[in-house]
């Protein structure tokens, strides 16, 4: 008589999050990646650094088996990262797109795009302006620089910035852009974590 006792495995879950993001995308920091090339590769005026930009772009995408376009809208250019699978021929096949949410799509020109980088840039102009006034100012020339740094290059809050991307503005940018005076320099990492505190928010450094 063959086993009829259920396989745990084939049960539906009934605690599944119907809105939950699907797990089968790029983490963040690949995402926020792709960004930064497309945008650098989109500035770039010598046409090999700027193909240089998007095969490194696609080569970190391929890894989790997504590819990246940029679509024009009339009023905005969008980056727009979808699964590999979802293409042939060059061209977006409707019926193989299982599930919409895995497509991921960054304005990276137009109104809605520069209005959000305007409100980046003035949030983190308030935290070095907060900085300065319970801190000194060599921190706030400190997290004035890491504004710069996570607004230009990442277009987020200080507070958003990840232990990879401290790490780069500790290690590269900070030393060849910042031209910190000695001072500045001793604390540069504590002013990291003076702008996370003042932020309210739990500084990645060291995680």
């Amino acid at each position: 008589m063959p086993d009829e006792t259920p396989d745990p495995s084939e049960a539906p879950d009934v605690l599944a999050d119907d809105d939950a993001e699907p797990d089968d995308i790029p983490p963040e920091p690949v995402v926020d990646e792709a960004e930064r090339l497309t945008r650098l590769a989109r500035e770039a005026v010598d046409r090999d650094e700027a193909a240089a930009y998007r095969v490194d772009r696609d080569e970190r995408l391929a890894d989790h088996d997504y590819t990246a376009r940029v679509r024009e809208d009339e009023t905005r250019d969008v980056l727009v990262l979808h699964p590999e699978e979802w293409v042939e021929d060059g061209e977006i096949r409707t019926e193989r797109v299982e599930a919409i949410d895995r497509g991921i799509e960054i304005p990276l020109s137009g109104p809605g795009e520069g209005d959000d980088w305007q409100d980046i840039d003035d949030y983190n102009r308030d935290i070095v302006a907060e900085v300065r006034e319970e801190h000194g100012e060599d921190h706030a020339a400190n997290v004035a620089a890491l504004a710069d740094f996570v607004g230009n290059h990442y277009a987020k809050p200080i507070h958003d910035a990840t232990a990879d991307e401290l790490s780069e503005f500790l290690t590269d940018y900070y030393p060849r852009n910042a031209w910190p005076t000695a001072e500045q320099r001793a604390v540069v990492e504590k002013s990291v974590r003076v702008a996370f505190s003042v932020a309210d928010e739990r500084c990645p450094l060291g995680e």
